[in-house]
């Protein structure tokens, strides 16, 4: 019911409320808290969609020709590209059908061209990458491959042509990348940098540098283990080869072994560039006057001692040391020196004399062939021969021999007393630098290791 309209004059309202103030501000209090919940309920929160207006609006379209379109997607062509490894059993056909091409012409092509049957030819595994047509035609195929020069590979390429295809063989430079790894000793190091997955190249360089340092036959612990950083060598971004070592630790026995590539900048007193070489992280270096083993890697079958002679059947000094391998197998001079003779002497066999620096000369007998001439120069690391059976031998293997004066020498007690060479005093801020950062590698690698055994 609407309340009735009161007036009050001023004076008597201020008396009003004055006497009845306490009663008033309640009053006003009761009537705002009203006011505002009743607003707070009933406001409206949008407006409804069925009451607002609807209104149609017609237009005409027009639709754009599409004759020029479809004519253009006619004419349109893509190319594919795809990759194939060879096998023993593959024929052109075979390999070019795996590949999705279906071209007469080529498969004729890589069974006569010279070049191009380069491609199924040796050994299988090669990587081929083919780029065909729409309708499956052959437009380029290319394969790569190693060769001896460590910095060149060579490249095969057959490609179409308007009168058919061509073929040529093309040299590039390989890119290097850095691989990082790293391994435990539970039985063996090769069984080892197979869990790894590490080249088994590398792992002949790996106990290659440290051989001065740790005996690879008989010093390993279970327990051991090794990190590595080396190069991987591209050709056209495809992995084809492992490269150098560029740095390595070897912890044996509870002792750590580090070492890394150097190439120290300038000339001898010759004007030859200087060798680089293996050094430790304080500049010490890892290459000796002489190698421990004239083989790559191997097993000592008779070391320097009294033995019973296989062939003589008596007991005899054994003035040497005997290094099992197969027939065919590489033998290199373990140091500098100049062919003093190499051909054919009594019970040696086919034999290599070197002659190197204050009257050390070794010997390498019993070889299958020889590889190099009288006068020669060689230096360490060289091959000059391959392993036989030659001479006073009952089975392929690889005598060697180190004299001082005339008179024989244990080899490996030479090898390990032979002297070293530092880091140039010139180089060493560059040499410092550098082992800063092999460091920080090393440690990256190791923690390969740890992420798999998390």
């Amino acid at each position: 019911m609407p309340l009735p309209y009161l007036f009050i004059s001023g004076p008597l309202l201020r008396a009003q409320l004055q006497q009845h103030s306490q009663r008033v501000t309640v009053a006003l209090a009761v009537l705002l808290l009203g006011t505002g919940v009743t607003a707070f309920g009933v406001a409206p929160l949008a407006p409804d969609a069925a009451d607002l207006p609807v209104r149609q609006i017609v237009e005409t379209i027009e639709v754009a020709p599409t004759t020029a379109q479809l004519d253009s997607l006619a004419d349109f062509r893509f190319n594919l590209f795809r990759t194939e490894t060879t096998r023993s059993s593959d024929t052109a056909e075979a390999l070019l059908w795996r590949l999705n091409i279906s071209d007469p012409a080529a498969v004729a092509f890589l069974r006569r061209d010279p070049q191009a049957q380069l491609i199924l030819a040796g050994r299988p595994g090669k990587t081929v990458i083919a780029e065909a047509s729409d309708n499956q035609q052959l437009v380029k195929l290319s394969m790569r491959w190693a060769t001896d020069n460590a910095t060149l590979f060579n490249r095969l390429v057959v490609e179409r042509s308007g009168a058919g295809f061509t073929a040529r063989v093309e040299t590039a430079p390989y890119t290097s990348t850095a691989q990082l790894a790293s391994g435990s000793i539970q039985t063996s190091l090769f069984a080892a940098t197979d869990q790894a997955r590490i080249p088994d190249t590398v792992a002949v360089q790996l106990a290659e540098i440290f051989s001065s340092e740790i005996d690879f036959r008989q010093a390993l612990r279970k327990g051991d283990h090794f990190n590595v950083v080396y190069e991987t060598l591209e050709a056209d971004g495809e992995p084809l080869r492992p490269g150098r070592v560029l740095s390595a630790e070897f912890v044996n026995s509870g002792k750590t072994h580090q070492a890394m590539w150097f190439q120290p900048a300038g000339k001898d007193a010759s004007g030859t560039p200087l060798k680089g070489g293996y050094y430790s992280l304080e500049g010490k270096s890892l290459r000796r006057a002489y190698l421990g083993s004239p083989l790559e890697f191997s097993r000592i079958t008779s070391g320097f001692s009294m033995r019973m002679h296989p062939v003589l059947q008596k007991w005899r000094a054994h003035l040497g040391t005997d290094f099992a391998a197969p027939t065919g197998t590489p033998a290199r001079t373990i140091g500098d020196g100049v062919v003093s003779f190499a051909g054919v002497q009594n019970g040696y066999g086919n034999v290599v004399f070197v002659k190197h620096r204050n009257n050390h000369e070794t010997v390498y007998a019993h070889l299958s062939k020889i590889l190099v001439r009288e006068g020669q120069h060689v230096n360490q690391s060289d091959t000059i021969g391959l392993v036989g059976s030659t001479g006073w031998s009952t089975g392929p293997h690889l005598h060697l021999e180190f004299r001082v004066n005339g008179v024989q020498q244990d080899p490996m007690t030479m090898a390990k007393q032979s002297e070293v060479v530092p880091v140039p005093a010139a180089a060493m801020p560059v040499f410092t630098q550098l082992a800063n950062g092999v460091r920080n590698q090393l440690l990256a690698a190791s923690t390969i290791t740890q992420t798999r055994a998390e």
